[in-house]
């Protein structure tokens, strides 16, 4: 799948958005990618995941484990993909834990799977969790890279496309400053 049929696909289920935005991070910005749009298609999600597991076919992963809420549904087609197990973190005092008689493992090959990644806090956070667990995290499969190569880890973290989507700091926000209405997407709205 190149990156024009993955746009083109995240345009036809409306995920990618334009407007003022706050992300997660706290940053602003003009253009959004709402995953849960896309995933709402399973034919679609299907597709787009599958088309991300392939780059770990070959990596031994034995279980799939996303951060909740955003990755579940891209953890669960990754491993459906690959034939293995998903698993999720819950979020409990802004941490990550697993929860629900879910296991890792000592030495267990583990792929974290999210749909966007800015920063990549939830994602550095999951990688935290599966290695106090004594799981071995063999990469990270991601949908959408928005960081502008700000995020940064130390196994491989693979992408289906990269969004270029400016980003502010509220201070300097020059949407703010212009009075347009500041909308919060993703799991909060």
């Amino acid at each position: 799948m190149n990156k024009d049929e993955i746009l083109n696909i995240f345009l036809e289920s409306k995920a990618l958005l334009e407007g003022h935005f706050k992300l997660r991070s706290g940053l602003h910005s003009n253009r959004f990618f709402q995953a849960a749009l896309l995933l709402q298609y399973p034919d679609k999600a299907e597709k787009v995941c599958a088309a991300l597991a392939e780059n770990y076919k070959d990596k031994g992963v034995e279980v799939v484990i996303s951060p909740a809420v955003g990755g579940l549904i891209v953890g669960q087609e990754v491993a459906r993909a690959l034939g293995v197990r998903a698993i999720f973190a819950d979020k409990e005092n802004d941490e990550l834990v697993l929860k629900r008689g879910f296991k890792i493992k000592p030495g267990e090959k583990v792929l974290v799977a999210e749909d966007v990644i800015t920063r990549g806090g939830r994602v550095q956070q999951t990688v935290d969790l599966v290695r106090s667990l004594g799981g071995e995290v063999v990469g990270i499969a991601v949908i959408v890279d928005r960081s502008g190569g700000q995020a940064s880890f130390d196994v491989p973290c693979v992408s289906l496309t990269e969004l270029e989507l400016d980003t502010y700091n509220p201070d300097d926000c020059a949407l703010c400053k212009s009075g347009l209405e500041l909308d919060t997407p993703g799991s909060k709205s």
